[in-house]
């Protein structure tokens, strides 16, 4: 499983934003399409909601990539 971590910089990003930044999805409407449909899951639990905010310490998970959110201190 190919497992990132990504630097948060800021309070917090949104999910869809964040699968885009990382490549995971060719477009903001993409991302959107990929979370609606069920694929994406936050800390092991399906998410749906595109805006979910990401604050630090949580684990994205889309088909086999992983993605550690570190919060900056």
């Amino acid at each position: 499983m190919p497992s990132d971590t990504f630097q948060l910089h800021g309070e917090f990003i949104e999910l869809h934003v964040l699968l885009k930044l990382q490549g995971l999805a060719g477009s903001g409407g993409e991302a959107k399409a990929l979370i609606a449909g069920g694929q994406v899951s936050v800390d092991g639990q399906p998410e749906i909601r595109k805006g979910r905010k990401l604050r630090g310490g949580e684990v994205v998970r889309l088909g086999d990539a992983e993605i550690r959110i570190i919060a900056t201190a």
